[in-house]
């Protein structure tokens, strides 16, 4: 599947994900805001076109990495020097990390 093949949502989420730049991380909330689309919904896409795109860089209102992919996201936050925080450095730090999403999206 070509990305002129993904259903509108999912190419609206996609190309804010490949937006992020290395080292700053969204959560689910900040892009549905911006698509018009609920947290979950933007979670759905990412389960099942994530992988196109750096989903690491996508995470819960918590600052937890993916569910099922922390290990991974957490060596590319450390490769990426994303800040993080917590006894184990296992939650991204959002205050320092986080990216502002500043355009809304069709």
């Amino acid at each position: 599947m070509t990305v002129h093949e993904l259903p509108d949502l999912a190419d609206a989420v996609l190309e804010v994900v490949d937006d992020i730049p290395v080292g700053k991380v969204v959560t689910y909330g900040d892009i549905g805001k911006v698509v018009g689309a609920g947290p979950r919904q933007v979670g759905a896409v990412m389960s099942e076109y994530g992988s196109m795109v750096p989903w690491w860089r996508v995470l819960r209102a918590d600052g937890r990495p993916p569910q099922g992919h922390e290990d991974e996201a957490l060596a590319r936050y450390r490769e990426e020097g994303t800040p993080l925080k917590g006894t184990f450095l296992d939650r991204v730090d959002l205050r320092r990390a986080r990216f502002t999403l500043d355009r809304p999206r069709p």
